[in-house]
């Protein structure tokens, strides 16, 4: 059985509710990808890492029971009720029903020999999603008890370490209960949670690193940056501010790209912040969280930027950080990645292996947190208003929901992220009208709309039509007889600039990179499914030419593959942009990584090629960051005439 919740009054909880887990589905590519994930890593990591094995503590074993089982978990559940997968099912139901046993009187629970309020933390956002697939009656008294003992026993025994830095993931929790019992003393404990946890808005805006870490602390350590910028949104729930909370979160994104803004378009983190040279790394962990933070912004705040950034790292990081058919992950990504070896490489806290695809790479936190990217990107790709259903991300994908008690059935039939086209197909017997609020990404400057075949004018500012507001376009109307919807998205190169005048390409939702051709390596032995290195087939060392010119560039796709985030070659791709360019040929290696992108204009290069860039996230060796051939000058500059 599932219950979606609906509040009885719009002033509680999230502006922007999430559906129930289970009420998306994917289908396209995306299915291939769920089903990859539940075959391989995922569906076989119980009988091959004995960390979420029948002895873990989370089963009530002698093994490992801090965070592992719970990070597993979060992504297994998930992954199951997305794919309505009774094997999968099946593996997650010894795991709850344990956790809804160890209930102690005093409301405490989880393994008898660690007693920190994390793990618990990720253990509480399995329940509340078990909860949401199944209708489990048993979920909100458990947590009532809980949460009273934590509201007796935080002031005397307060959230530290890991707790301290992630404590809104607590509070979301609490949330949780709150938009369903309304108990008042559960705000006591949003406040006392709010109270203990870092003010994260208030470090990354105005006292951020300003280069790579060189010590550890909580405030510069990756994947607690990704968490904690979900803070303010948290806190918004509380005071209703959601201007200011917004804007001081910005101010984040603001600060961390100026200081270590990679050229994919995110922040680095190997594992503390790396600073913005093109070889420092991303660790999976830091992506998996950073997209949950993405989701969580979207359903308080409800902003088009807010998807943009959820697709920017569902569409590049997310594929990159696993191979082609998850079997194993890595550690560490980079934007310039030329090799994948054991090798010695500049990481802020990391050991050699960390950029290998394998089963435990460096260290097994990813091992196990790695689950929840993919089915909680299927989960968010639609949110419920109170006038009727928001997109969050464009995805192949069906929702099976209601309005006002209505059922409602909608189908979104596309190739994006490698095609412009989405189509969507409402079916209801509902007639009262209700809202869609249709995301216009920040790029898509001249997206167009039809409704049954009717244009639908998308106005500029002051111009007639129906406006976009913060990224998004309202359609209301009566769905039963409306016909498709057809949003097309046209896809046009976009060079941003980067240190060293050097460049990175956009193409829509994607990063295009160049791929050298990639030749993977067995490590025979090795634990799990396996574990590669990859080297490259050919010459990496490529710098682009005439930017001015990008939006020209020719653009040809082909079929997704039955691993969509695959390479056919190192020159085929679902889609393939071609851009000018010549090698840099005095662009070396430096040991087992590419050296800094050389200053702009490059002076001494080879001959004009055609360069056939790639999505980033199937790319496993990719440029990303390139030097650039001639001087940058804008499309609108116009020549000065020569002296007389």
């Amino acid at each position: 059985m599932t219950i979606e919740y609906t509040p009885t009054t719009n002033d509680l909880g999230r502006q922007h509710r999430p559906l129930a887990l289970g009420s998306i589905t994917p289908r396209g590519w995306l299915l291939d990808q769920l089903r990859l994930q539940a075959d391989n890593i995922t569906g076989q990591l119980e009988a091959i890492w004995s960390d979420v094995g029948p002895d873990s503590g989370w089963r009530g074993g002698p093994g490992e029971n801090w965070e592992r089982g719970p990070y597993y978990l979060d992504g297994l559940v998930p992954l199951a009720h997305a794919l309505q997968d009774s094997r999968l099912i099946a593996l997650a139901e010894p795991w709850i029903e344990w956790i809804l046993g160890s209930q102690r009187d005093d409301g405490f629970f989880g393994p008898i020999g660690n007693d920190d309020w994390w793990p618990r933390m990720v253990a509480l956002k399995v329940l509340t999603q078990h909860a949401d697939a199944t209708g489990d009656d048993r979920v909100p008294p458990f947590l009532s008890r809980y949460f009273r003992h934590q509201l007796e026993h935080l002031p005397n025994r307060p959230l530290t370490s890991w707790g301290r830095a992630r404590g809104a993931d607590n509070a979301l929790s609490v949330w949780w209960l709150y938009e369903r019992t309304r108990d008042a003393w559960l705000l006591e404990l949003v406040d006392l949670l709010a109270a203990q946890t870092i003010r994260w808005d208030d470090y990354l805006a105005s006292e951020l690193i300003t280069g790579p870490a060189r010590t550890f602390s909580h405030r510069t350590h990756g994947p607690n940056v990704a968490m904690g910028l979900k803070t303010g949104a948290v806190d918004a729930l509380r005071d209703r501010d959601l201007d200011e909370h917004a804007s001081r979160t910005e101010a984040s994104f603001a600060a961390l790209d100026r200081w270590h803004g990679q050229a994919n378009g995110w922040f680095s983190g190997d594992e503390w912040l790396g600073g913005r040279e093109a070889t420092a790394g991303i660790e999976t962990c830091q992506v998996v969280e950073m997209m949950f933070t993405a989701a969580v912004h979207a359903q308080v705040y409800g902003r088009g930027v807010d998807g943009d950034r959820l697709e920017s790292l569902a569409y590049n990081l997310l594929p990159a950080s696993s191979d082609p058919e998850m079997r194993g992950h890595q550690y560490h990504q980079q934007a310039n990645q030329v090799e994948v070896s054991v090798a010695r490489r500049e990481w802020s806290f990391s050991s050699d292996d960390a950029g290998i695809f394998g089963l435990e790479p460096h260290f097994g936190c990813c091992t196990a947190n790695l689950h929840q990217g993919w089915p909680k990107f299927v989960s968010n790709l639609w949110l419920r208003d109170d006038d009727g259903l928001r997109v969050v991300a464009y995805a192949p994908s069906v929702v099976s929901t209601n309005v006002d008690g209505d059922d409602v059935s909608i189908a979104v039939d596309t190739e994006y992220p490698f095609d412009e086209t989405v189509t969507i197909r409402v079916e209801t017997s509902r007639t009262a009208p209700f809202a869609l609020r249709l995301r216009i990404p920040a790029w898509a400057s001249d997206a167009s709309l039809t409704v049954g075949g009717a244009p639908v004018a998308l106005a500029a500012q002051g111009e007639p039509g129906v406006r976009v507001v913060d990224g998004y376009v309202t359609l209301e109307r009566d769905w039963s007889s409306a016909g498709e919807v057809v949003l097309v998205l046209p896809m046009r190169a976009r060079v941003e600039r980067r240190e060293r005048q050097a460049a990175a390409v956009r193409l829509g939702p994607l990063t295009m990179v160049f791929s050298p051709g990639e030749r993977w390596v067995e490590h025979e032995g090795a634990p799990g499914l396996g574990e590669w290195e990859v080297h490259a087939r050919a010459s990496w060392n490529w710098a682009l030419s005439d930017l001015r010119d990008a939006a020209e560039w020719r653009i040809t796709r082909g079929a997704v593959p039955d691993a969509p985030w695959s390479l056919r070659d190192r020159r085929s791709a679902a889609v393939v942009l071609h851009a000018p360019g010549a090698r840099a040929t005095q662009w070396r290696m430096d040991g087992a990584q590419a050296d800094l992108p050389p200053s702009s204009p490059v002076l001494d290069h080879g001959p004009d090629e055609d360069l056939r860039l790639v999505p980033y996230g199937s790319a496993r060796l990719r440029v990303t960051e390139f030097p650039v051939i001639g001087n940058w000058r804008d499309v609108d500059d116009v020549e000065e005439p020569a002296p007389r």
